[in-house]
């Protein structure tokens, strides 16, 4: 208990800018002293009197360090996206398929929304597409690689929303996988394979995550490599979300070591062909943007960024709403873990001109009510930000 508690005030310490000396001296103690507190070492729990002194110094409320739970609770997920989750529980009604080509163009119509940042209108048209591309898929490959595809799609927009459709999401992408092997199609394989990792990572098996992408992509990579862009986004994908999975444990030399290699191959493979393969976006600009991220999940925000100014702000448009979006969060991320509060409020209002469904995501609520809490005089901007995200003011 006491380490936890060691652990929340290390947490807000780095949020207000401070450093272990600066805090001690706010509390009358030495950084050795702090570091101590931190680090769960001070004593077996600290008692009420040095958890209060600690409160006042951070400016928060005393529950913010008794307890993990956020100021405003975690939303419950859109009515849309709740409903995709149920139907993925729910057995597939009697009836008939559709054409190949019919299905196709419903399922194009959901990565394109998706891309778009369309969330709610994506699950809703994947909860009464899911059933039609099962019954579809018993009848053609191609069609067994539609539904693998609409399995992809759900289980990306389930783990947008957190906890609560975690196990959904990882069900669609075991289903993703199974009918990516029913057709026999390498890509579909790889790019079901993508979602497992993610649902490996969700489940804080880090290791594990690693060790899956890179197998996969090891014994994909000869088929994936004859299937041309299409192909090689999705191993080039492959790395990449191993390089995150990498980063799950914190920082180490080992997991810079891992993410630094697996964003090397993966630029290697950007390389080959920079074209970006059907709706992964797939090429040297999104390794950046990965390397960015990967930088921030590594506590390294002020490189995060450093790497992130970097890149062309003309390649960056050129990417889909969605893909911009999740980078100006990331932005916004280090930029607050940066002291510079003013450039964080301003990423996050971009992201949300993009895509305003992005900030709905319980991650992004944290950050906004996170950020409401260091600034000392919110601005008109910031609060209605809030508000319009449905958070407290």
């Amino acid at each position: 208990m006491h380490d936890q508690v060691g652990r929340r005030i290390a947490y807000w310490r780095e949020h207000r800018g401070l450093t272990q000396a600066e805090l001690g001296r706010l509390m009358g103690q030495s950084r050795r002293w702090v570091q101590d507190l931190e680090g769960g070492h001070r004593q077996t729990d600290p008692r009420l009197s040095v958890l209060l002194r600690a409160a006042v110094a951070l400016r928060v409320p005393l529950a913010r360090l008794m307890a993990d739970e956020p100021a405003n609770a975690e939303p419950t997920p859109p009515p849309e996206v709740s409903a995709l989750a149920d139907v993925l529980v729910t057995p597939i009604p009697d009836g008939e398929g559709v054409q190949v080509t019919a299905l196709e163009k419903r399922i194009t119509y959901c990565c394109q929304a998706w891309a778009a940042g369309h969330y709610t209108a994506v699950a809703r048209e994947l909860t009464a597409v899911l059933p039609v591309a099962h019954r579809t898929a018993e009848t053609t490959s191609a069609a067994a690689v539609l539904l693998s595809r609409a399995y992809q799609l759900s289980a990306s927009l389930l783990f947008k929303f957190g906890a609560a459709t975690r196990t959904p999401a990882v069900l669609a992408a075991d289903r993703a996988l199974a009918a990516a092997q029913q057709a026999g199609d390498a890509v579909a394989m790889g790019a079901a394979a993508r979602r497992v990792t993610r649902g490996l990572i969700h489940q804080r098996r880090y290791a594990a995550a690693v060790g899956y992408a890179t197998d996969t992509a090891t014994t994909l990579r000869p088929d994936l490599e004859r299937h041309g862009p299409a192909g090689l986004s999705t191993l080039g994908m492959l790395y990449l979300v191993a390089a995150v999975a990498a980063t799950g444990d914190g920082r180490s030399q080992h997991a810079i070591s891992t993410a630094t290699e697996q964003l090397e191959t993966a630029r290697e493979v950007a390389l080959i062909d920079e074209r970006s393969g059907d709706f992964t976006e797939f090429g040297l600009t999104n390794v950046q943007l990965h390397e960015a991220d990967v930088l921030l999940r590594l506590d390294d925000a002020w490189s995060a960024l450093e790497t992130a100014r970097k890149i062309e702000p003309q390649a960056v448009r050129k990417l889909s709403r969605e893909r911009q979006s999740r980078f100006l969060i990331t932005t916004a991320r280090a930029a607050a873990l940066t002291r510079r509060r003013e450039d964080a409020i301003r990423d996050l209002l971009n992201a949300e001109r993009l895509a305003p469904e992005e900030l709905r995501r319980p991650d992004v609520l944290r950050l906004v009510a996170e950020l409401l809490e260091l600034v000392p005089t919110p601005s008109a901007k910031l609060t209605g930000l809030a508000r319009r995200c449905g958070l407290q003011t």
